[in-house]
């Protein structure tokens, strides 16, 4: 009998696919081979400006030489508290070049969930906006061990001005911080520290506290490296690609599988500060990207722009959804209408992002029975199985948790060693959640184990109500919670967001479910919303909803 150990996946990948990667020490590695090899090549477009790849190394050189005049040493940690731009990456290379670990801070957080962070990660230096630094930042950062304070500017690199996006007033450089792009131009000598080895800590990723207390997952270079490669050579994109930063690179996603596999085949990061259906439109234009990736939400906002065309998508060679359940219901209306199909993928911060993808030229089949759309298949170098409660192995189609090993898998939590014994016993990732596997080594993703519905003693799984909504011709967005019940204990109760124009009632959301679905598993109570609360990188909080 097939055993999950066996990988039966492979069956799916070409012969290329299926060949393990080797991936180099680090993305700085890699960096320093497209500066030898691209100099003039740009390595990021924002708006209507251009970085080249020596340029950037300057840059990065520039910083890294000014930390280290500062006193910050090998080993310390730099917090990225900034939106799409530049600054980003110089801040990134600047400091992988000074020897340190890198923080990336979702910059719209704020009080406590700052001081956890900066707190927690002993963060010593930190780069966010001028805007923010005085609106905010500057309090919170009293309290916490950051010394140094570096601050960007989005308007520059860039004359457009684009106030769809960049509507913030342009300010002088707070007098108790550094402007970063001044110290960088400054051209400080680069410290003299070893290239990162494959074992150290390049990024410190903080979970998106979807589910309790933000931990910090330690992604080492090798792991940033390997999926990185891996995002360049599985999607067979031609060096020089441009890739556009659909997910915030604060995000594992954006970091990884945007800028890491830029700087991996000698691209080109398209940026756009942050996502606005309009702007995101005008830069596939422009740019002419051949990869993106994002949450299916943001698939969901640009299919309903009145100006998208099929000539917006025309330059992609794929493109991929992963950070959000993705609705088979989307993927056909996506591609019926702007072209193309959307490829799902799997995976988590823990994961140093993907760990399983639906390959190029591949459809990912849908489970007759859940309606649930497969995520994809693991690569050459993974294991995905399904375990039950005792950890051993279920039989394929049964659903249980997921559990992943391979070289994309954190080492641990930083500072936690409890969380990490608990979340990673032996080196395998117990993600937490469930899903099933078929014979030919498709993975399908249910839910989060703690998200599970018992209405009378009936398991619901609030992926499958939803993906019975967005089947409706007027759902834009759904996401399905438990509310507590005097009888049943839990009933099931579902929130809404409708496409533009669109009108359906309540009542008439809950009929087409309940023709669709076991009695137990309908929704007794729906309610429409204008937008449903989502994190920054557009995935739905069920908990705000529930709360």
């Amino acid at each position: 009998m097939t055993s999950y150990q066996d990988q039966p996946w492979l069956a799916t990948l070409n012969e290329k696919q299926r060949e393990p990667i080797t991936p180099r020490p680090s993305v700085l590695h890699a960096f320093r081979e497209a500066v030898r090899d691209a100099p003039d090549h740009p390595a990021i477009a924002y708006f209507d400006g251009r970085v080249t790849y020596r340029e950037l190394d300057e840059l990065s050189d520039g910083l890294a030489g000014h930390l280290a005049g500062r006193g910050f040493a090998p080993g310390d940690r730099l917090a990225i508290m900034l939106q799409n731009t530049p600054h980003f990456v110089i801040a990134l290379l600047g400091a992988w070049k000074a020897g340190a670990a890198v923080v990336p801070v979702n910059p719209m957080y704020k009080g406590g969930e700052l001081t956890h962070i900066l707190t927690d990660a002993e963060v010593t230096a930190l780069v966010c906006a001028r805007t923010g630094w005085e609106a905010y930042i500057r309090e919170t950062a009293a309290d916490t061990p950051v010394r140094i304070a570096l601050t960007a500017d989005a308007y520059d690199f860039q004359t457009r001005n684009d106030e769809r996006v960049l509507r913030d007033e342009r300010i002088p450089v707070p007098e108790d911080t550094d402007d970063l792009l001044a110290v960088a131009r400054a051209g400080a000598r680069p410290p003299a520290v070893h290239e990162p080895a494959p074992g150290d800590i390049a990024l410190i990723s903080y979970t998106s506290g979807t589910s309790g207390t933000p931990k910090g997952a330690i992604n080492t270079h090798v792991n940033v490296s390997y999926n990185a490669d891996r995002q360049h050579l599985l999607h067979e994109l031609p060096p020089g690609s441009a890739i556009f930063a659909l997910a915030p690179l604060f995000h594992i996603t954006g970091m990884v599988c945007e800028l890491g596999a830029s700087l991996a085949g000698a691209g080109t990061l398209a940026l756009a500060y942050r996502f606005e259906t309009g702007v995101v439109l005008d830069a596939f234009a422009e740019h002419r990207p051949a990869y993106t990736v994002g949450p299916s939400t943001a698939f969901m906002a640009l299919m309903a722009h009145p100006q998208a065309t099929r000539d917006h998508f025309a330059s992609f060679r794929i493109i991929s959804s992963g950070g959000a359940p993705l609705p088979p219901a989307l993927v056909e209306r996506f591609e019926a209408v702007l072209g193309p199909y959307l490829h799902n993928g799997y995976g988590l911060t823990e994961c140093t992002a993907p760990c399983a993808s639906v390959p190029p030229g591949v459809r990912a089949p849908v489970d007759p029975v859940s309606g649930t759309l497969a995520v994809g298949v693991p690569g050459a170098d993974t294991v995905v199985r399904i375990a039950g409660d005792d950890g051993k192995d279920l039989p394929f189609g049964e659903p249980g948790e997921i559990v992943v090993s391979g070289p994309m898998v954190v080492p641990g939590y930083w500072r936690r060693p409890d969380a990490t014994e608990a979340g990673m016993p032996g080196g395998e990732l117990r993600t937490g959640d469930i899903g099933f596997m078929d014979e030919d080594g498709w993975l399908y993703v249910v839910d989060r184990k703690k998200d599970m519905i018992n209405a009378s003693g009936f398991k619901v799984w609030p992926r499958e109500v939803e993906d019975v909504l967005y089947t409706h011709p007027a759902v834009r967005e759904a996401a399905v919670v438990g509310k507590p019940h005097p009888y049943r204990g839990e009933t099931v109760k579902a929130y809404v967001s409708l496409r533009p124009g669109a009108e359906v009632t309540p009542d008439e959301l809950a009929a087409y479910c309940a023709d669709r679905l076991a009695a137990y598993k309908y929704p007794r109570e729906v309610e429409i919303l204008p937008d449903l609360p989502k994190t920054t990188s557009g995935k739905i909080l069920r908990r705000e909803l529930r709360g």
